[in-house]
């Protein structure tokens, strides 16, 4: 009896191999998903269409693109930690009079306070990117929730901003599941449209790439991704807005984006 059995069992995986049955956590939506996109080229839209994970996105309404007819763009930056250039952008970002939200880390709250009142009393948004960084599909819902409400908490003790609405899942690792407790907690999930790897302090090379990284992505309705670490995306900064400006692009608040695009 116990043979027969082993046999079935053996001969049934073997049938899920040859049809290529998923397994229970793919069918469930715990799958992760690294984000990641088709850059934009020559003017042309950036896409998500062959990454997996479109309709994900769009079941929870989280931000790709903004409304792609209009030349909008909402400048972001990751804030995990700290590295002597946030004060300098923020200059930038007054003498150009430019909007953007800051995704912290609890890192950020606890070292920054300082900075973070003044993104706030200038105007900025300050979003959620977690308390300790990790990778979300790994953890509970109950710690998702705690991981995203010790920031919020911390933010609204230190700063004027008492809400917050804006959420980037950490290391662009996600799920079903990590985007619908975000988006149940009161939460748009943020990705972005465009972004070059400067997350790296000892791999920057020169302002004039950091300027060609992001000019040449340029697209209607974009989400830009920008870490704060980067000595390059500082010294870039001022010049990268007055190209966008030059080609007729306007920057706004992400809390003006309405119109939100998936291809």
């Amino acid at each position: 009896m116990r043979r027969k059995l082993a046999v079935a069992v053996t001969m049934l995986v073997m049938v899920m191999l040859l049809c290529e049955v998923k397994p229970l956590w793919a069918a469930s939506g715990a799958e992760p998903y690294h984000f990641g996109f088709k850059k934009s080229r020559g003017g042309q839209l950036p896409s998500i269409a062959e990454e997996g994970f479109m309709g994900v996105m769009q079941n929870n309404e989280a931000i790709f693109l903004g409304d792609t007819n209009k030349k909008e763009l909402y400048l972001t930056f990751d804030n995990g930690y700290e590295n002597g250039f946030t004060g300098r952008i923020l200059d930038v970002l007054k003498e150009k009079k430019v909007p953007a939200v800051f995704f912290v880390t609890g890192h950020y709250v606890r070292e920054q306070p300082e900075l973070l009142k003044r993104m706030v009393l200038e105007g900025h948004l300050i979003g959620n990117h977690s308390w300790s960084h990790p990778d979300m599909t790994t953890v509970s819902n109950e710690q998702i929730r705690q991981e995203l409400e010790k920031v919020r908490q911390e933010v609204a003790r230190q700063t004027p901003q008492q809400t917050m609405s804006y959420v980037r899942p950490p290391r662009g690792i996600f799920n079903n599941r990590v985007l619908g407790v975000c988006r149940e907690n009161g939460y748009t999930n943020v990705f972005w449209s465009i972004a070059y790897r400067d997350w790296e302090p000892n791999r920057q090379k020169g302002w004039q790439f950091a300027y060609s990284s992001v000019v040449n992505q340029l697209h209607p309705g974009a989400v830009i991704l920008l870490h704060s670490v980067s000595s390059d995306n500082t010294s870039a900064l001022g010049k990268i807005i007055d190209e966008a400006r030059a080609q007729g692009y306007e920057f706004k608040r992400l809390d003006e984006l309405k119109v939100k695009v998936y291809r």
